[in-house]
């Protein structure tokens, strides 16, 4: 399956591109646009939307109608920073066969940030109703990646970065949850990364053999981790010390992987889109 993940998904359709019109995959109403951001609002004001989501008096809650988690999405008063956000309360545990947690997806957020890949939504944990969860900013002007139309890419090549991003950030928090229906793509042609409760969990990088290329922002990103920042900006939100051990011990094998692959291929091969 994730084989044709991306052999379906590297030519997004011509018509959304054409249209240059978001189509919200919530209910709220559509945020207006940033040039060069498209969707991602959040970039440049990550603490307003972080204190934002922990704060926001909820005004009500709907059932979200797809992801086998039963997220919810909670709806804030109109007129503020977020029309709503992404609810998940899964205590930490086993569901299904599967490890799951919402503070996983703060983790997820938290990392992002720390590579700076702006992918990933702003997350944060509050109270919503009697339980703890995880909010995340519910993105507006998107679709699925399985539903847009395939046709032509307006730009392949930045498309192509974006896809070996994903790759490679998967595989570093052991994402074994990767489908269609948790990748997004707005107006822009940006790639944003949803659903992230079973990551963390495992040593297991499910998209291993088709890392073989990265840019070298991203390269130097995951050389810079350190288990100082992890502890400060991770740990609260995974099980343990051995969780971000974890981490440090995958990107030690993605990096030599690119340095291999450099070394077999060529570093232009590699390195450069």
């Amino acid at each position: 399956m994730r084989r044709g993940l991306f052999a379906a998904a590297i030519c997004l359709g011509a018509a959304l591109a054409a249209a240059q019109v978001p189509v919200s995959i919530g209910h709220g109403p559509a945020t207006p646009a940033l040039a060069g951001l498209g969707a991602k609002v959040w970039i440049g004001h990550y603490d307003e939307y972080e204190k934002y989501l922990e704060a926001a008096p909820i005004e009500r809650v709907a059932d979200v109608p797809i992801g086998v988690t039963k997220p919810k999405q909670a709806f804030f008063a109109p007129g503020g920073l977020a029309a709503s956000g992404i609810v998940k309360d899964l205590p930490m545990g086993r569901r299904s066969g599967f490890w799951e947690a919402h503070k996983s997806e703060v983790a997820a957020y938290q990392l992002d940030r720390l590579l700076g890949l702006d992918m990933v939504p702003v997350t944060v944990e509050r109270r919503v109703g009697a339980a703890q969860a995880s909010v995340q900013l519910w993105v507006e002007g998107c679709r699925h990646v399985k539903d847009v139309d395939q046709s032509t890419c307006p730009r392949p090549m930045e498309w192509a970065k974006q896809v070996c991003r994903q790759r490679v950030f998967d595989n570093l928090i052991a994402n074994i949850d990767r489908n269609v229906g948790n990748l997004l793509v707005d107006g822009e042609w940006n790639l944003i990364l949803i659903d992230h409760s079973r990551a963390f969990a495992s040593d297991k990088m499910p998209f291993e053999k088709e890392m073989t290329r990265i840019d070298r922002e991203m390269l130097a990103g995951l050389k810079a981790l350190d288990e100082a920042a992890l502890m400060t900006r991770v740990r609260p939100w995974v099980l343990g010390d051995g969780q971000v051990r974890g981490i440090l011990k995958r990107r030690d094998k993605i990096v030599a992987r690119f340095e291999r692959l450099a070394r077999e291929r060529g570093e232009a091969a590699v390195f450069s889109f």
